[in-house]
């Protein structure tokens, strides 16, 4: 049981995070502020992942320390039950505020881990803390994604990118500014992130791989720069299986992210933080004695597990699982009625049919930098400590700590958020429909809470008309003029509403398609590939079909062609019409088109091919 070295890790200025901090506790003037409390005396606190006293760590967790710099946490001792002493490396998070201990070797399913430090970790013993580690059943299993139904114009189709065949979007009512960013789930043929216009047209789309779809797509900052960010991997029961992804204004991969400790990223959660970390959910099947809401003394159950990670080094800063929270008996969901086989594994003949008790959906951050995390299926908010995982109160469901007033309760919701300290507003797309069907109609719910008499009551609410019912997904987002942008879940439908509940823009897809959530946002950008052109040849005429998939700053098109591929000429433009763009001219032996911005300059120009 050899002690490890730390080894020093990377180190950063205090930066945004402590003026995040300042702003969240200032903004009163000085006459009003509080007398500054006395400095704190003795070592300062540290804060500990796997928390103290935890079920349910993975075989392959590391353990964070949160609180100082590498250096001072000197010699740390870790020791299984089952597996003896575990010698490691000291990684250091790149805000120079903590580290983790990474293992060299896994612990054992159902060990207890003893930690023996000289620090002062919250909840420990002298610095000395216990943790369980879970036993994993299995992984989540691969599953084919479905299709639409096919209707009539549900899908786009360009001659010049016949490899793209997204879900067709249109708009019913036209309003407000910025683009549109869905993420199609079920075909009919491609999947994946998809960028529309105001107007309704394409502006760019990325097909995944068969049997992948992506969630939370939307434009966010890295880096300080604006990029776009989605989850993408395998769904299975409900449930996603992969990796998030961030993507610069020239449509290149500059990161994907990975959870930590063994897990897989789920597709509910991909938020950024002002601080360098980003906020990700995972599903973890563990088994669990289910015996207190009649399950299986071993059932196959899903905890609901939030994690903030270290962008820069891919470390976990904090976890939160579900199970060591929040109990079964919190759920509205019963356990799956499946036979029980002793000594069977926990996904037979390739089914899989866990207790999904919890469902997380949702990771915010509140005012305070703490965290808000929706669980659909307990039909609450909790509000949690981010440095001790503790829940600060909760909102909903069997054991609310609010009184909610008429009207604000709420069923299987998605999207929670605090929207400003001032008002105490939260909000949340509040399905209503699981089953049961707890309400006649989803809506986008505003909730205003009262901290000191522990109160929720409606600030307002919004239906769509005619009503919509979705049985899962959704989300309210906040635009920067205070309206509402709603993605309707299920249903096929996005809406904008403004701050007096009017309707000013709505759209839907062709198909009965759906995505998890919908944004708007305005997006500018300049594709890295160059545009893509087919020609179609008549007799002495041509037609040439151009577009550039993702380019916001194209204005018009110019034809190139001559009878050498060196010595083209213009011979034939046109404004830009829509994702494709048809030019006619005449005919000619070699063709290349020009992509030109609002002032006639040229931004790119495709390759030059041969016509036939």
């Amino acid at each position: 049981m050899a002690p490890w070295m730390p080894r020093s890790g990377p180190v950063k200025t205090l930066g945004l995070a402590a003026i995040v901090c300042l702003i969240a506790a200032g903004g009163a003037s000085a006459a009003t502020k509080p007398a500054p409390k006395p400095a704190p005396t003795g070592p300062p606190a540290v804060y500990v992942f796997p928390i103290p006293g935890s079920h349910f760590a993975s075989p392959a967790t590391q353990i964070t320390f949160r609180g100082l710099f590498v250096s001072q946490l000197g010699a740390i001792t870790v020791t299984g039950s089952l597996s003896g002493g575990h010698p490691g490396t000291l990684e250091g998070d790149a805000d120079g505020k903590g580290a983790s201990f990474v293992p060299i070797a896994p612990f054992s399913p159902g060990e207890v881990v003893s930690v023996s430090t000289r620090l002062n970790i919250e909840g420990s013993h002298n610095g000395v803390y216990q943790f369980q580690v879970a036993t994993p059943a299995g992984s989540l299993p691969f599953a084919h994604r479905p299709a639409a139904p096919r209707v009539k114009g549900d899908v786009w189709v360009f001659r010049s990118r016949p490899d793209l065949v997204p879900a067709a979007v249109t708009i019913t009512k036209r309003g407000g500014a910025g683009d549109i960013l869905v993420a199609p789930q079920i075909g009919p043929f491609q999947q994946g992130p998809e960028i529309v216009g105001p107007n309704g047209g394409l502006i760019w789309f990325n097909p995944l791989p068969k049997d992948y779809s992506a969630a939370d797509f939307r434009v966010q900052r890295y880096g300080g720069q604006p990029v776009l960010t989605w989850w993408q991997g395998n769904e299975s029961a409900g449930v996603g299986d992969g990796q998030d992804i961030i993507m610069n204004s020239s449509y290149q991969v500059v990161k994907t992210v990975s959870a930590g400790n063994g897990l897989s990223a789920d597709l509910h959660e991909f938020a950024l933080t002002p601080w360098g970390t980003v906020l990700i959910t995972a599903e973890y099947p563990v088994y669990v004695d289910a015996s207190a809401v009649h399950g299986a003394t071993r059932e196959v159950v899903l905890d609901s597990v939030a994690q903030e990670i270290d962008l820069a080094t891919g470390l976990v800063e904090s976890q939160w699982d579900s199970l060591d929270h929040v109990p079964l008996t919190a759920s509205y969901a019963p356990p799956p009625n499946q036979p029980k086989q002793k000594g069977k594994p926990a996904i037979p003949n390739g089914t899989w049919d866990p207790y999904d008790y919890f469902h997380i959906n949702s990771i915010g951050l509140d005012w305070d930098g703490n965290l808000v995390i929706s669980g659909r299926n307990t039909w609450s908010v909790y509000k949690v400590n981010r440095r001790t995982g503790s829940t600060m109160w909760t909102l909903g469901g069997k054991s609310s700590s609010f009184r909610l007033g008429p009207g604000a309760s709420f069923a299987f919701q998605h999207d929670a958020r605090v929207r400003a300290a001032s008002d105490g507003i939260l909000t949340m797309f509040d399905d209503g429909a699981g089953p049961p069907y707890v309400h006649p109609q989803s809506r986008a719910l505003k909730l205003r809470l009262d901290l000191r008499h522990m109160t929720a009551t409606v600030a307002s609410q919004l239906g769509h008309s005619p009503p919509l019912l979705a049985s899962f997904e959704g989300g309210d987002q906040e635009l920067p003029d205070a309206d509402d942008f709603i993605g309707w879940g299920q249903q096929p439908y996005f809406s904008q509403y403004n701050a007096q509940g009017k309707l000013v823009f709505e759209g839907r897809f062709v198909d009965e398609n759906f995505s998890y959530r919908a944004y708007r946002f305005a997006w500018s950008a300049t594709p890295s590939t160059p545009p893509a052109a087919t020609v179609v040849r008549r007799g002495a005429n041509m037609t040439v079909y151009v577009s550039w998939n993702g380019a916001t700053g194209v204005a018009a098109w110019r034809v190139l062609a001559g009878s050498q591929p060196d010595r083209l000429r213009a011979v034939a433009s046109a404004r830009r019409r829509g994702f494709e763009t048809a030019i006619n001219s005449r005919a000619h032996a070699y063709v290349a088109v020009a992509a030109l911005d609002a002032k006639g300059r040229r931004l790119a120009r495709s390759p030059v091919q041969k016509v036939f």
